[in-house]
């Protein structure tokens, strides 16, 4: 005979999935990144049925390097979305910060000096349009759209208009070569390359700020409600500005791992557009442009969706003049859903 102990613990135990279950379906779908891992999932069973190659291990540390400049930069975005601001300038500091490290070793600096150098100076262009969109006044939507320019044309200025190449046949050294090129074109155990370790890496400290810190609860009260979080005493303008700061220093380390990929660049051409991408990616990822919204698993899973919708257009065959069609419609339609499901939560 079970005593009454035991016919209680067994009927929780009996009861428990069947109450747990529901809640925790309920929560896996009713999360904004439900959608677009299910969406990741579909993409990539198709591409898996209609061409070989794409689930071979190679083709996937491919996609995994040629998302992870864009997965750095979309870290960093997450952080300007979630405090209810844009940054429309990401592909011109890619630009000046890569060239201006290549000038800087064209000029014998010292390798770590010259990265530091170039970090800092994304960081200090992150600043001032953090400043001019916080203590300025002015929509970092008109700020940034202006530095974009501003920032793109002293790319021009400094390199005159002229690639920047970085090899021995322009004065540098080789030991600064072979250091400078494993960043981007290396390999982590033969294996894994550079460019994704990085990305991991940076994703990681980004999840960690935006979840465990204090920055992190900032930045979310911040991007919720503005004058609440001021009322509360967080210093709202330099959460804002540290956020287009930390913004800045990504984009730079993306610009300079491309140019330690592809030693060679243009000021005119380097980082064209990369802000759509960068902005289409965090939004398919469940970050909001009204603010407050945003995860690191989000982002994650929107720079995989591009960078599995690019892979697969170019293994099915597609012509890249579709495929950017493409990609254009499907930022719009991120955009789009975005503005939807807001609308929907606050009407």
């Amino acid at each position: 005979m079970s005593t009454p102990s035991s016919q209680t613990t067994q009927s929780e135990i009996n009861a428990a999935p069947a109450s747990l279950s529901p809640s925790r379906l309920r929560r896996f779908f009713s999360a904004r990144e439900t959608g677009v891992f299910i969406a990741l999932v579909v993409m990539c069973v198709f591409l898996a049925f209609t061409t070989p190659t794409f689930l071979t291990v190679r083709n996937l540390l491919n996609v995994g390097r040629q998302v992870s400049l864009l997965g750095i930069m979309a870290v960093g975005m997450t952080f300007v979305l979630i405090s209810k601001e844009v940054d429309l300038s990401v592909g011109s500091v890619y630009a000046l910060v890569g060239l201006g490290v290549g000038i800087l070793l064209l000029q014998q600096y010292n390798l770590w000096l010259a990265i530091l150098l170039g970090l800092l100076l994304g960081a200090a262009i992150g600043f001032v349009s953090g400043w001019l969109s916080t203590y300025g006044q002015l929509p970092s939507f008109i700020t940034t759209l202006g530095m974009l320019s501003a920032v793109r044309g002293i790319a021009l200025l400094i390199t005159d208009g002229q690639p920047v190449t970085i090899n021995e046949s322009f004065g540098v050294s080789p030991q600064v070569i072979e250091q400078f090129y494993f960043l981007g074109q290396g390999q982590l155990f033969g294996v894994i390359p550079m460019q994704l370790v990085f990305f991991v890496i940076v994703l990681l400290i980004g999840s960690v700020l935006l979840s465990r810190t204090v920055f992190g609860f900032q930045v979310y009260a911040v991007g919720g409600n503005e004058k609440a979080a001021r009322v509360s005493g967080i210093r709202t303008r330099w959460v804002k500005i540290m956020a287009f700061m930390l913004m800045g220093v990504l984009a730079g380390l993306s610009g300079i791992l491309s140019l330690a990929f592809l030693p060679s660049g243009q000021a005119g051409r380097t980082g064209l557009g990369l802000e759509l991408d960068v902005i289409a990616a965090t939004i398919i990822g469940g970050a909001s442009l009204a603010g407050g919204e945003g995860t690191m698993l989000g982002t994650l899973i929107g720079v995989f969706i591009i960078g599995v919708l690019r892979n697969g257009l170019v293994l099915l065959g597609i012509s890249p003049f579709w495929q950017t069609t493409i990609i254009g419609f499907v930022i719009i339609l991120a955009v789009g859903i975005d503005k939807w499901t807001h609308s929907r939560r606050t009407g």
